[in-house]
């Protein structure tokens, strides 16, 4: 085996796919040719990112089975303990923490890492991680796609608390205005079309991920493009860079070991504890990046907001990936006789 086939290799192992790559080259990119990729650029990238949201969502909905939604409603402990972590539970344990160190609401980064709390988990990575560990797929399926679609609501409403507790304030007005057409429209026209076109989606739903990731990459180089132009990054240092990426990690075990003890009160069985803790503690880069674009109309500021949900993006997918396959391994030796 030659040498790119093995890192390729090693990269799958531990959750770097050429996802996170491209994220990483769309920065530089940007970090070396700004002009290139301003919203009112010779690319239009504003025109085509707002498109493409659209698209994705259209996408989305097609492939929501309202069976399989109404199927899943049964187990409401399980349900209950993921949707309040994903909402509740970030939420406040970010607040807490903004309180001890007096952080300043106003601050970009605060401000990125309050967003990311606010945000729904994650679909695929979440069913993907839950399926390797031997959890209860089912529900992880039903949680993610309900979280995707109560966050639609949530998310605005939280950075509407948030920002108005500091010197930004948010038009609620116009921001659901703006949710409703670019994203919920979609959603339900998805959901109507089911029937007809879900199959058609299934089918094809490894170009459908390809297209969502394509958009997300433009909006990632055309946010950071917005950034550089006016020197957003400026005062900020590889040290800040390294403490933000040591605090995403401190969330995610903190939200990931609140939910294992609530699962072992509630008693839930393996399966269900498995699907909670993946579920529970995964973030949305998909939605923080497609929101961004309508929750921050400033698009100079959006590249640093999303710094923090691309590091815990990165950060959740090794890390969730190495204790998925260690679950996965311990629960495989526990089957064999001894």
């Amino acid at each position: 085996m030659g040498l790119i086939p093995r890192a390729n290799k090693l990269a799958n192992r531990i959750g770097l796919d050429w996802f996170l790559l491209a994220l990483v080259l769309m920065i530089v990119l940007a970090y070396l040719w700004p002009q290139v990729g301003l919203k009112d650029g010779p690319l239009a990238l504003g025109t085509i990112t707002d498109v493409g949201v659209t698209i994705i969502f259209l996408f989305y909905g097609l492939r929501l089975s309202p069976e399989k939604l109404k199927a899943g409603l049964s187990n409401w402990r399980l349900h209950t303990l993921v949707q309040l972590s994903t909402f509740v539970l970030f939420p406040v344990l970010i607040l807490l923490v903004m309180q001890l160190v007096n952080a300043d609401s106003s601050n970009l980064i605060w401000l990125g890492v309050f967003y990311l709390a606010a945000l729904p988990s994650t679909v695929s990575s979440s069913v993907v991680m839950v399926s390797v560990a031997g959890g209860n797929i089912p529900a992880a399926i039903f949680n993610a796609s309900i979280s995707s679609l109560v966050g639609v609501f949530l998310t605005p409403l939280w950075m509407g608390v948030f920002l108005t507790t500091g010197s930004a304030t948010i038009d609620m007005q116009d921001v659901m205005l703006k949710l409703v057409l670019q994203v919920l429209v979609p959603v339900i026209v998805g959901i109507v079309l089911h029937k007809r076109f879900g199959s058609w989606a299934e089918r094809h739903k490894a170009r459908v991920r390809f297209f969502d990731q394509s958009i997300i990459l433009l909006i990632v180089y055309s946010s950071f493009c917005e950034s550089y132009a006016r020197d957003l990054f400026g005062g900020l240092s590889m040290v800040n860079l390294l403490g933000l990426g040591g605090g995403m990690l401190v969330l995610f075990f903190a939200v990931y070991g609140i939910i294992t003890g609530i699962g072992k009160l509630l008693h839930l069985n393996r399966e269900d504890n498995i699907t909670a803790v993946f579920c529970g503690s995964k973030k949305s880069l998909v939605h923080g990046t497609v929101m961004s674009q309508v929750l921050f109309p400033d698009a100079n500021v959006v590249g640093i907001i999303l710094l923090p949900i691309m590091l815990y993006h990165a950060l959740q997918l090794v890390v969730a990936s190495i204790i998925a396959q260690a679950s996965a391994r311990k629960a495989t030796a526990e089957k064999q006789p001894s």
